[in-house]
């Protein structure tokens, strides 16, 4: 059940009452591919700093170690000792974005294995049935991800299947949920808005599967090729068509600027590899930038990654010892980069909510973009 508690212009603060707990929104999910944070990042390190939601891969978790363990281990939350909500996306943008060799038809992807090659089915009711033996919170529909950039006439085509096939998934989804044993019988469901970079198609789109009374919708195949500038466009003509009394999922963004600007136009949860990835090679996100701790400058640097910053790598360390884990390939550098990178994340979501409650969301997201673009220190 999602409240929208207040809105600022078009951001909005809502909450998402879940079987695992309630989700504060605007959300960052903290990516965790295969049921972990790359980065040797645990899931206790994960409540100190302050994750709300992590994120699970259908597709790499029936590939290895396979849903049916994850199922006779209790379910992904017990697998992995996590307690908060689990999102689980469908698998469907690996399956068109892993696999070489891949023939989409009507009942869904046929498909190889990026890790043995072999042969794998996956269409809606898999997607469905894959995800509740994960026994996440909320999982996704299985969409088509069309490539960008595609014909209109591919575009129109495609949006229909994925139509179809999230009718089925919706079908399917509350058979699962009835059945004996299933573990979380209380399982949501969000649907994915498709279609590019032609908005009529995404307007249409949205329209008809707001009519489904899904639990939430996301918006998918942006951030995928098109510029910032089209992304932002196509949400600000897409968003106002969607439910405003259900969550809003931009999938696969962003940096800290993307993100601003999303929840300016109404988006509510999202999610992006960027801090860990980034983390792990070397750069930290700060309210002036992202710094590269691999630079020279920084050999002799006493100072903690950002004055001020709460998260555990700031609190202990100095810049000159995690840029020596890191130039000496120490796990500890990795750990302490990314903890410190989805710290800043979550705390910034903190930060949004409360300016989009005290009604100055504008003011805080001009002095953010102003602070990020001062540069490094």
């Amino acid at each position: 059940m999602y409240k929208l508690i207040c809105k600022d212009g078009n951001a909005k603060r809502g909450e998402l009452t879940t079987v695992h707990g309630t989700i504060q929104t605007p959300v960052f999910m903290n990516v965790g591919t295969v049921g972990a944070i790359k980065g040797a990042v645990s899931t206790m390190d994960l409540h100190e700093i302050g994750t709300q939601v992590e994120l699970s891969n259908t597709y790499h978790l029936h590939v290895r170690p396979g849903d049916e363990v994850v199922k006779k281990m209790g379910g992904l939350h017990k697998f992995m000792v996590w307690d908060k909500p689990i999102l689980t996306d469908s698998g469907g943008f690996q399956v068109f974005s892993l696999a070489k060799l891949r023939k989409i038809q009507e009942e869904g992807v046929y498909f190889n294995s990026h890790i043995d090659g072999r042969k794998i089915f996956m269409g809606p009711e898999e997607s469905m049935r894959i995800q509740s033996n994960l026994a996440s919170t909320i999982a996704m529909a299985f969409d088509e991800c069309p490539p960008h950039p595609a014909t209109r006439e591919y575009m129109v085509n495609s949006v229909e299947r994925t139509t179809r096939w999230l009718i089925r998934c919706k079908n399917e989804m509350q058979r699962l949920n009835s059945l004996e044993d299933t573990i979380n019988k209380h399982q949501m469901l969000f649907g994915i808005n498709q279609g590019g970079t032609f908005a009529d198609i995404r307007i249409e789109h949205a329209k008809r599967i707001r009519e489904l009374d899904l639990d939430g919708y996301a918006l998918g195949g942006l951030a995928v090729g098109e510029t910032h500038e089209e992304m932002y466009r196509i949400l600000e003509e897409t968003v106002p068509h969607l439910p405003e009394d259900k969550p809003v999922y931009l999938m696969g963004v962003g940096t800290p600027a993307n993100i601003l600007e999303g929840v300016e136009r109404g988006v509510d949860f999202f999610d992006c590899v960027y801090p860990a990835r980034n983390g792990r090679h070397g750069h930290a996100y700060t309210n002036r930038g992202k710094l590269n701790l691999l630079n020279a400058k920084y050999e002799l640097d006493s100072k903690p990654i950002e004055e001020g910053c709460g998260c555990p790598a700031c609190k202990h360390y100095s810049r000159a010892y995690i840029r020596h884990l890191l130039k000496a390939k120490e796990m500890l550098g990795l750990r302490l980069m990314v903890t410190h990178n989805l710290y800043f994340y979550n705390k910034m979501m903190e930060e949004i909510r409360d300016a989009i409650e005290a009604g100055n969301f504008a003011e805080y997201k001009k002095k953010k973009l102003e602070g990020f673009a001062s540069g490094e220190d």
